[in-house]
């Protein structure tokens, strides 16, 4: 039987329970940063697989529901007597409270963003996160909260570990059982000393070794590639993004000429992207790349279709549709491989269950037919997005392709609000590569963490010369972010973006008025669609 990528997860694994924060799958990065490998279930997954994972923690996150209502989402009882450390967050410490015997209520004052809180006694949890000051027991920091309850009475056996002004248990404990939780949230960046306090967790309490490390996680898998797949051939899903290209690179490092990259130029790729993909890839690792032109194909399927997720399962259907036909122009072929990783796979709720909510469908897993006759080999499906990059690194990418800004897989077909047509992509293919070029001439290409354009199918008067212009909208976006969960507009300077207008007015026609996208996430999202 083949070894899967699951046998050979580290012995200590913290297994994080999802109440639908915003913040959960930070939680889950800032382990595996502290060298602790983890895993995201839905909260109420089966009892078999959290045993069957055989944490040596869980974490409970945050969540937007409230535990005073009768009816809400709850951890399951049996967790809590695992016998192994449970660390509730926010929400999760809410439930873990209001379910051993506590009471919660709806406080008059919410706490939302930085918060002081003093420490109160001793706990391993917080042995590195702050220095004491003064010689007294108590110690102030400085946590991001984001709540509206607040924790008025414990079950027995807790005892308070830390207050704020408006709650009286911002921190709580039972060294006991080893149940500690937390009003805050350590994951953000915002609480000072937060990696501190979640190390403290899984080192001190845990008892964790930290050996999920990216050297770690390249020998594994190309073991597990080479035993999978055997003497089969394997066609790759190459895209020239950051994820399918590190895919191609492990693979090819563990299979050699066993795999042939196959490049589907769908006509909503950025400009010049098959020639370039070609050229890196081969220049760099010696691989054949075999480019299928499918313009025509795809944008005939999108016909008359506006809806973003039916946009994105068209893709995704179309692309599968291309490569199981690419397959049978070749010998020995039994395997698809692509460059999902994790985050693809929480959105799209392809976790362990079917109840987790869906944010949006990746064309490589909430695309995929039930027809599908290739089996799939992802082997960054466990791995978030610096963990693939770092791989990359490993592995002698160049940074042009590892530091190379996030595309969505779609491409600009959901960066095409509305239905998509052939003229709007050339149009937006256009505006994009202005829009990164000048980012690029002025230096400010590596400082946004993403860049790009956005078609709108809406019309406004210009002026061209002495007439009137009657002519579409681009609208350009640029984030700064560490993590992608929250990010705020990039403050490109004025005479930059002026500039760049004044280049995709004059030289992409159709195109009469540029606008910048100054929306945070949240509320907003980083992509439009």
């Amino acid at each position: 039987m083949a070894r899967s990528f699951e046998s050979e997860l580290p012995q200590a694994r913290i297994l994080v329970l999802d109440f639908g924060s915003q913040y959960t799958q930070l939680i889950a990065r800032r382990v595996r940063e502290a060298g602790v490998y983890s895993a995201i279930y839905p909260f109420d997954v089966s009892l078999d697989a959290i045993f069957q994972f055989q944490p040596s923690g869980v974490i409970l996150s945050g969540g937007p529901a409230t535990v005073t209502e009768k009816f809400t989402a709850r951890v399951a009882p049996e967790v809590l007597k695992m016998g192994v450390p449970v660390l509730g967050i926010c929400y999760g410490m809410q439930t873990m409270v209001a379910q051993l015997g506590g009471k919660v209520e709806n406080a008059l004052v919410h706490e939302y963003g930085h918060t002081p809180i003093q420490l109160i006694g001793n706990c391993e949890l917080f042995a590195n996160a702050t220095q004491k000051h003064g010689g007294h027991d108590a110690s102030a920091m400085d946590v991001w909260m984001s709540h509206g309850d607040r924790v008025i009475e414990l079950p027995d056996g807790f005892e308070r570990l830390a207050e704020s002004a408006a709650s009286p248990y911002a921190a709580v404990g039972d060294a006991k059982r080893q149940l500690y939780g937390l009003q805050f949230h350590p994951e953000v960046t915002h609480t000072v000393g937060g990696t501190n306090i979640l190390q403290g967790f899984l080192r001190d309490i845990c008892h964790c070794s930290t050996n999920w490390q990216t050297d770690s996680i390249i020998e594994s898998q190309i073991d597990i590639i080479r035993e999978t797949v055997g003497q089969d051939r394997v066609i790759l899903a190459l895209s020239g993004g950051v994820d399918s290209s590190v895919c191609a690179a492990l693979i090819y490092r563990a299979i050699g000429d066993q795999l042939t990259s196959i490049f589907v130029d769908t006509g909503l790729l950025r400009l010049h992207e098959a020639k370039s993909v070609q050229q890196s890839m081969s220049n760099e690792f010696g691989m054949d790349i075999n480019v299928v032109d499918a313009q025509d194909r795809f944008f005939d399927a999108l016909e008359g279709v506006a809806d973003p997720e039916s946009k994105r399962k068209i893709i995704g259907r179309t692309f599968i549709d291309i490569f199981q036909e690419e397959a049978q122009k070749l010998s020995g072929v039994k395997w698809l491989a692509q460059g999902t990783i994790y985050p693809d796979v929480i959105e799209s709720a392809g976790t362990s269950t079917e109840k987790a909510k869906v944010i949006k469908s990746h064309h490589n897993v909430g695309g995929l037919p039930e027809t599908m006759q290739l089996e799939l080999l992802e082997p960054l499906r466990e791995l978030f997005k610096d963990e693939v990059r770092e791989v990359g690194r490993e592995l002698g990418l160049s940074p042009e392709i590892v530091n190379r800004h996030p595309f969505p897989g779609p491409g600009l077909g959901v960066r095409i609000l509305g239905e998509v047509k052939k003229e709007y992509a050339g149009m937006l293919r256009l505006a994009d590569a202005i829009f990164l070029e000048e980012l690029v001439r002025n230096d400010l290409y590596y400082e946004a963490s993403q860049a790009f354009a956005v078609f709108l199918p809406i019309k406004s008067v210009g002026v061209v010369g002495d007439n009137r212009a009657y002519d579409y909208v681009i609208s350009l976006r640029a984030v700064q972010t560490q993590d992608f969960m929250t990010a705020r507009c990039m403050r490109i300077p004025f005479e930059v973006l002026e500039a760049i207008a004044t280049r995709i007015a004059n030289e992409v026609p159709g195109i009469s008025r540029v606008v910048y996208d100054v929306s945070s996430k949240p509320p907003a999202t980083i992509e439009w669609e």
